[in-house]
């Protein structure tokens, strides 16, 4: 609940702006100079401030007020200030905006346009966070889907179908095909393009968070819980909530995540009150799921409830006619960025981009030509410009049966991750991404070998 400061040195004056507040049901707290505002804002949420100018030095200057907003600003606060002033001092009440105060009310004041001020304020301050909250979580760019070849124009034609259902969709794909891509795609094919979409990498969020991530937290509901906080389920109502590396989910977790999907209910951390969430869900792996059930690792009832409509997007070594307009598309976006506009490849360095194997797909070949743009001493890109030192795909087909020994599965798997950590410098990450696993996959892998990662990294 938002807490309200009354910064005042006489007590008849806090008194009063507290009792008009608490007929709002707003919680005040009250401080009789800004040194003890200072102590109490280390210890206490507050919402908004409301700060007399004057104390012991003059009843006139305001200087020890706009001291405290400078104070403030040092601090990097961004609560809401409204000044309080008994002389009408436009001056001051400038100089307090120029420092960053939002409004400023007369002493003595009108009860109504005090607490009309502050209702203002808080929901203008509410208003802010979660636009703040939207721009990092949504993306506003358009998603420009690439795909000239035969089997990425049916996955679309299936995508653009599926997509004006509500229906589930579980996108698979190795690392760097473009799965959440799709996602976005998909979302503004779909009757809810209008609404909110929202992308989460479940990977990426540790497990004791994760309730407070997707459901939201009441301040105090645990430890860090500082204030409210809407999580991703409460964020996405109405529109698309992407739920991307779905398959590293614990098993315990997969649970809840199974019973927001059955009832479409649930509880934000520290509230017994239950939510409903109308969002469309989603989803994305680079796992085999079917694998990780025959393991015990997920729920198939999770999988049912996410996988409705199921696409696969193929790596780019198997739609080999995507990759020229989509290097030619990433050399316009690299080309801007780094403002050299008038870049182009040639022959030579199309044929080499094609013969090439491309283990980590788009995600790879943006890098590559994103180096090539700003190493290139010319204009026109060449193939020793690209740097692709792997095996082409027809050496790669040509010498596969030379490369890969007969040996047991298991026994295979171990040597191709001690390879790819070998590779990789110990790099766990960057080995998995490279043989297409997942991190909590790798790391299940190391452990079932029991390999030793400090051999591997000497």
């Amino acid at each position: 609940m938002d807490k309200i400061l009354v910064i005042d040195d006489q007590a008849d004056v806090r008194l009063a702006a507290i009792v008009a507040l608490q007929q709002l049901g707003l919680p005040c707290l009250e401080a009789e100079g800004p040194e003890h505002a200072l102590e109490l804002l280390k210890t206490e949420h507050i919402s908004l401030i409301l700060l007399d100018m004057n104390y012991k030095l003059d009843t006139t200057s305001g200087e020890e007020g706009l001291r405290f907003l400078k104070q403030l600003n040092q601090l990097g606060s961004t609560i809401p200030v409204i000044v309080m002033t008994a002389w009408a001092s436009i001056d001051v009440a400038v100089k307090a905006m120029q420092l960053g105060a939002v409004d400023f009310v007369e002493k003595p004041w009108n009860n109504l346009r005090l607490t009309a001020v502050v209702q203002q304020q808080l929901k203008l301050k509410q208003s802010n966070h979660d636009n703040a909250c939207l721009k990092a979580l949504t993306s506003d760019t358009q998603a420009h889907y690439i795909a000239q070849s035969e089997i990425m124009q049916l996955l679309l034609a299936k995508a653009e179908r599926a997509a004006k259902t509500d229906a589930s969709i579980l996108i698979t794909g190795e690392n760097g095909t473009g799965k959440s891509l799709l996602a976005h795609y998909i979302h503004q094919h779909s009757l809810r393009a209008d609404k909110r979409y929202v992308s989460v990498n479940v990977g990426a969020i540790a497990p004791t968070l994760f309730e407070s991530e997707l459901f939201g937290h009441k301040k105090g509901a645990f430890t860090d819980a500082k204030e409210d906080r809407l999580g991703r389920f409460e964020i996405a109502e109405g529109g698309t909530l992407f739920l991307d590396e779905i398959a590293t989910l614990s098993l315990e977790l997969q649970s809840k995540m199974l019973r927001v999907l059955e009832s479409k209910e649930f509880e934000v951390l520290g509230s017994s009150q239950t939510k409903t969430a109308d969002v469309r869900i989603i989803s994305a792996t680079n796992s085999e799921l079917a694998t990780a059930i025959e393991q015990g690792e997920f729920r198939r009832d999770l999988l049912f409830r996410l996988n409705t409509i199921e696409l696969h997007i193929p790596p780019l070594r198997d739609r080999k006619d995507d990759i020229a307009p989509l290097a030619e598309h990433l050399l316009l976006v690299h080309g801007k960025k780094y403002q050299r506009a008038n870049m182009a490849l040639s022959n030579d360095a199309l044929k080499a981009l094609k013969n090439y194997s491309w283990p980590g797909n788009i995600r790879e070949l943006s890098h590559c030509i994103e180096r090539a743009v700003i190493m290139s001493d010319n204009n026109n890109i060449q193939a020793n410009d690209l740097i692709l030192d792997q095996p082409s795909c027809e050496q790669t087909n040509s010498n596969a049966e030379q490369a890969l020994p007969l040996l047991p599965l298991e026994e295979l798997e171990k040597q191709m991750i001690q390879k790819a950590l070998l590779q990789f410098n110990g790099n766990v990450i960057a080995a998995g991404e490279f043989l297409g696993l997942s991190k909590s996959a790798i790391y299940r892998r190391i452990d079932k070998h029991q390999l030793d990662l400090k051999e591997v990294e000497r």
